[in-house]
């Protein structure tokens, strides 16, 4: 096993050594970083409480005993048991992670450089602390747009109801009396009318379109499509990418300070970062350290990429610093991403209380307009 790994390129001795784990193998698999078992949330409390463990001074049986003890779901202790008996039976703790298939090549390779150097603990409380912060973002998008969804959702319920149920009503008492519409009310009539006659359309088209976003969602295309369609949604496609480079910050500093390669931190994440245009970057940034460009050169040919980022990475090479610049730039993004989500929150409630009154609204007024003219003929 190879000893003290620097950043950068690999050595002669060291590269033979990393040849043994069959890196083709293993990142040629698709990776998840919920696994088959274990989400983001059991990882990071797996990760937090071993490293107090091993940070009190408790040898790695006796911890993985506690937690398998402390585990109500059979799936999580059957799971620890596994891990636990292979360290017993002889397996370093990465090695018994990395069998138990639930956890991905960047946890295992961090948890081994970290048991080479002597710093499995600080590695633990890193990962710990990127799953919190995965978690965290996660927790602030669904909360900033939950609400909007549910009334937006109810929005449309409404207003469909409206007009497949309400209007019809009115236009049976309009067409008793008969005489001309207000143009307003001949509007909303057509359009209850083109509700009502393609509603069956409308919903073999949503089905067909499920099923097409289920089938393709993992081909190149479609998530090229997705990606390009997201980014280019005024305000949160920003927030998104904003998102995703955090994670690519927050992944590249834990790798670098595990000691790993640069080059084998990038194909790490590319296989973590489950965003199309940063995996083709990163791809192609892999091929460009190979060929002897900079990190900051080769990222500065994608637009994925901030100007202002690909400087301080530039910097960061200069310094050789780079851990130091992924962290500022990370948090910065998570920071960035606090205040957006938060500006969502604030806006999209009242935007869309606003939105269902004004359409509510409109309805009602079409509705009522030749009812009120008919009152005052006659009057």
């Amino acid at each position: 096993m190879s000893k003290g790994i620097n950043i950068g390129y690999v050595s002669k001795n060291q590269n033979s050594a990393i040849k043994k784990f069959d890196f083709s193998k293993i990142i040629n698999k698709e990776i998840s970083f919920s696994g088959k078992i274990l989400g983001d949330k059991k990882k990071e409390e797996f990760y937090h409480e071993l490293g107090i463990l091993f940070s009190a001074g408790v040898d790695i049986k006796s911890s993985l005993e506690l937690i398998e003890e402390e585990q109500t779901k059979l799936k999580y202790k059957n799971l620890f048991s596994i891990i636990k008996n292979k360290v017993v039976a002889g397996y370093s703790l990465s090695e018994a992670i990395r069998e138990s298939g639930c956890f991905s090549n960047y946890e295992y390779y961090s948890i081994q450089i970290g048991e080479e150097t002597g710093k499995l603990p600080i590695v633990l409380k890193e990962l710990a602390s990127f799953y919190l912060n995965k978690i965290k973002q996660s927790r602030q998008i669904v909360s900033a747009l939950s609400y909007p969804a549910l009334v937006m959702a109810t929005s449309l319920g409404a207003i469909f109801f409206m007009m497949n149920f309400i209007v019809p009503m009115f236009a049976d008492i309009f067409k008793r009396f008969g005489g001309d519409l207000p143009w307003i009310t001949s509007f909303i009539l057509q359009i209850s009318n083109t509700i009502s006659s393609y509603f069956y359309v409308f919903i073999v088209f949503l089905i067909i379109a499920s099923f097409i976003v289920i089938s393709q969602k993992n081909k190149l295309w479609f998530r090229n499509f997705m990606s390009v369609f997201i980014l280019s949604i005024p305000f949160i496609g920003e927030m998104v990418r904003k998102i995703y480079l955090a994670r690519f910050c927050h992944s590249m500093t834990l790798l670098i300070s595990s000691k790993i390669p640069l080059i084998r931190s990038l194909s790490l994440v590319k296989q973590m970062i489950e965003f199309y245009p940063l995996e083709v970057s990163l791809a192609k940034i892999e091929q460009d350290i190979l060929h002897g460009e900079t990190l900051h050169s080769s990222m500065s040919k994608f637009n994925v990429y901030h100007k202002r980022m690909v400087s301080l990475i530039k910097v960061g090479e200069e310094v050789n610093q780079l851990e130091m610049f992924f962290e500022k730039i990370g948090k910065q993004y998570t920071e960035d991403v606090e205040h957006q989500t938060g500006i969502i929150s604030s806006l999209m409630e009242p935007l869309m209380i606003i939105f269902l009154g004004l359409i509510v609204g409109v309805i009602l007024i079409a509705m009522y307009l030749p009812l009120f003219k008919l009152s005052s003929n006659f009057g």
